[in-house]
């Protein structure tokens, strides 16, 4: 119920789900998908599996040309003779971040490593960056601590698949 509808007023509440995490894809430093789930069913249109290998190729492609696609920017100066200070390093493009339609927004954090996690949730989901990094410890946590994991290959880890539903849940129910 909404703060209008508990006032005595009539009027539905515009964003009944704005806080609705829709779905999760992880994608290697090739391109492969290494892992998808959906936490809202009726959120976005089902896709098939193949469809979610394509999307994975195909975001890993347009990725790596937006990180390369930046403003020309100045060269940067040398450091004055004598001092100690390190030459300034232009801070490299980190490609596309964040992609919104009308009715969704995907998010991409990109590791240091290269694997990419792609969050889509409600375009007025909050906070996206800092579920995004808690849906990331729980993968270092439990897949890559994990020993029977082998590294870029699908992730089939129930413990990270429980505990990221777990984290999901509690989103998705505020």
């Amino acid at each position: 119920m909404s703060v209008l509808q508990r006032a005595g007023h009539s009027e539905p509440d515009p964003c009944p789900n704005s806080r609705t995490v829709f779905s999760l894809i992880i994608i290697n430093k090739a391109g492969g998908l290494i892992y998808n789930k959906t936490f809202h069913e009726g959120g976005l249109n089902k896709i098939s599996t193949n469809d979610y290998l394509v999307l994975a190729g195909t975001f890993h492609g347009v990725h790596a040309i937006t990180a390369r696609l930046n403003p020309v920017k100045p060269v940067a100066q040398p450091p004055t003779p004598g001092t100690n200070e390190p030459p300034n390093r232009p801070e490299p493009s980190s490609g596309l971040e964040v992609l919104e339609t009308e009715n969704f927004r995907m998010q991409c954090f990109n590791t240091l490593t290269g694997t990419k996690f792609l969050l889509f949730t409600e375009t007025t989901q909050t906070n996206v960056d800092v579920t995004i990094k808690r849906i990331y410890d729980l993968y270092a946590d439990y897949v890559m601590k994990n020993p029977f994991y082998s590294l870029e290959m699908p992730i089939r880890c129930d413990i990270f698949d429980r505990k990221l539903l777990s984290y999901i849940r509690e989103i998705n129910n505020r």
